[in-house]
């Protein structure tokens, strides 16, 4: 491997640290529950699909690799 890969490796990890410690405190409960995101909950179904949310993370990857590729 690439001796300048290491260091984008540590940033990527430390990236998933920060957003596991968000998700478990509770500050991205918001994610996931917003306007466009379907929720269908019946007695014995539960059916959910995250239109906006999705769109919302392949907007920032987007973005993050076009950045990178600058």
């Amino acid at each position: 491997m690439n001796r300048g890969v290491g260091p984008w490796l540590v940033g990527l990890g430390a990236l998933l640290v920060v957003l596991g410690l968000l998700a478990w405190t509770g500050l991205l409960s918001w994610f996931g529950r917003l306007p466009g995101d379907i929720r269908i909950v019946r007695e014995n179904v539960h059916v959910y699909v995250p239109i906006t949310s999705m769109i919302i993370v392949s907007l920032v990857v987007s973005l993050v690799l076009w950045l990178f590729n600058r």
